[in-house]
């Protein structure tokens, strides 16, 4: 084997860099000095971030290793990068809740099973062989458990990491055993080579296929009816942790996603799997709106709301166009800034008062007046209301998938639209909560940490400047136009 093909991985050596130095730290440095932990990792991510950006402007050429296991390029350095500045964010916020007491002596395990976490995501973007992708699959699932269960004090953290765990396992045995109908059909588990292997077959096997690795992978999404734990495990979970599971794991998994259904079963897209997203889009964007009117803690609002969310995003799939391609990753970013910006608010709060009810924000202006305007930003562009980045995202995913011009695309849209109202209903009752109820508020003013402030104004300007700043759709539309994805349709 040439090991310079792994020089072609440059993103994930850099993140094994990162990786070896937090643990290095962690192991060796004394004991009063791994308060700095926290801060440290977040500079080498930030390192990492701002150097991955400037390699992939001056390579953008796509690249192969491994005997084609392995593929990189502008398109999926472009949504690696965006996966980043989501953790970079994370990492800020979660450095008062990791320095805390409960966490003295596990804050190094937090940082260590993130970063694995994440190069496993990283492997899947990237796998175009199935060995490859479980890999990839298994390192960015199992960590995740362990990181739910990290605050031992609560029983609800243990009941939401046995949920997590079991529907991990029972997800990667539906989607292993959809593979095993895709082996037995092509005989090979390359994604090109499954994609010609099927370009002339049509059998009631191939759609137990098709449907097995779509619920598969429908799990890691929370697409209904796939989605029952998530609720569960973002209250349960420690608040860093929910909020890196509702936009890390999940941009990864939808990009994964589109690369599945495109290169693998993109020749049988009309003839198989085509109804069945439109079946999932419908019910998971309806069901994750009815869901959130109905919850007032704040973790299970957003729960239901990032299941939501998640069908919004599918749409970017069934457009199978370039713009589809550009307004998925698009859409990832300012779900990422506005999530984040969401969570930042939530994190500070329960630090300080321990209360994520959302009954507990009424009146939350009159205290904490920069923690509401924070939050409402985050509702606003979450509900898609102009001039945020939110409006433009979700403007540029359905203007991808009405470019088919199809009745039933037509219908579909409409369906997304009136469910976007939906939406705007239940967002803006968190806003009506911080701003016009004439309630006392229970919680008293108080200073969020400078690492809170930092992360909560790192999101809220992403969400400002996206909705302004044109050439970052302009260039995912240029690499994403380079890619090839769409082309995989038929």
């Amino acid at each position: 084997m040439d090991y310079s093909q792994f020089l072609a991985m440059k993103q994930e050596i850099g993140l094994l860099i990162v990786f070896l130095l937090v643990f290095l730290y962690d192991t060796f440095m004394p004991r009063r000095s791994l308060r700095a932990l926290p801060g440290f990792a977040a500079v080498l991510m930030l390192v990492l971030t701002v150097g991955d950006i400037l390699c992939s402007c001056m390579h953008s050429t796509s690249v192969t290793a491994f005997a084609g296991m392995y593929e990189t390029s502008a398109v999926i350095s472009a949504i690696k990068n965006v996966l980043n500045v989501g953790v970079f964010i994370v990492l800020i916020q979660s450095v008062k809740w990791a320095n805390s007491e409960p966490m003295e002596y596990r804050r190094g395990e937090f940082y260590e099973l993130l970063l694995v976490t994440l190069f496993g995501m990283y492997l899947m973007i990237s796998a175009r062989h199935f060995l490859l992708f479980i890999i990839g699959l298994e390192a960015a699932s199992l960590p995740l458990a362990a990181m739910v269960a990290l605050d031992k004090n609560r029983y609800e953290s243990h009941e939401a990491a046995v949920k997590y765990m079991l529907t991990a396992v029972f997800s990667s045995a539906v989607f292993m055993m959809g593979l095993s109908f895709v082996y037995g059909l092509t005989g090979s588990l390359y994604f090109e080579n499954i994609y010609f292997a099927l370009t002339n077959q049509f059998s009631f096997m191939l759609v137990m296929a098709v449907a097995f690795v779509i619920a598969g992978i429908g799990f890691k999404l929370s697409l209904v009816p796939f989605h029952l734990w998530t609720a569960d495990v973002y209250q349960g979970a420690p608040t860093s942790v929910t909020s890196y599971l509702s936009v890390i794991s999940k941009g990864a998994a939808a990009f994964a996603f589109l690369v599945i259904l495109a290169q693998v079963f993109g020749s049988v897209y009309s003839r198989v799997w085509e109804w069945m997203l439109y079946a999932l889009i419908i019910l998971t964007i309806t069901i994750g709106n009815l869901f959130a009117i109905r919850q007032r803690n704040m973790k299970r609002f957003l729960a239901f709301s990032s299941v939501s969310q998640a069908g919004y995003i599918m749409l970017g799939v069934i457009a199978f166009n370039t713009m589809g391609v550009a307004a998925m990753i698009y859409y990832i970013l300012v779900y990422v800034f506005s999530n984040l910006a969401a969570f930042g608010v939530i994190g500070a709060i329960e630090n300080a008062t321990g209360k994520v009810s959302m009954e507990d924000y009424r009146g939350l202006y009159k205290t904490n007046p920069r923690l509401s305007f924070a939050m409402m930003l985050a509702m606003f562009s979450l509900a898609g209301i102009p001039p945020f980045a939110g409006f433009f995202s979700k403007f540029f995913i359905f203007t991808s998938a009405l470019n088919q011009e199809s009745t039933a695309i037509y219908v579909l849209v409409l369906i997304a639209l009136i469910n976007t109202i939906i939406s705007l209903y239940y967002y803006l009752l968190v806003v009506k909560a911080m701003f016009i109820s004439e309630d006392d508020c229970q919680i008293a003013w108080f200073r969020s940490s400078c690492t809170e402030r930092l992360g909560m104004w790192i999101a809220v300007a992403g969400i400002l400047l996206l909705g302004i700043v044109s050439c970052v759709y302009n260039h995912l539309l240029d690499i994403s136009s380079v890619s090839g994805l769409a082309a995989y349709f038929v």
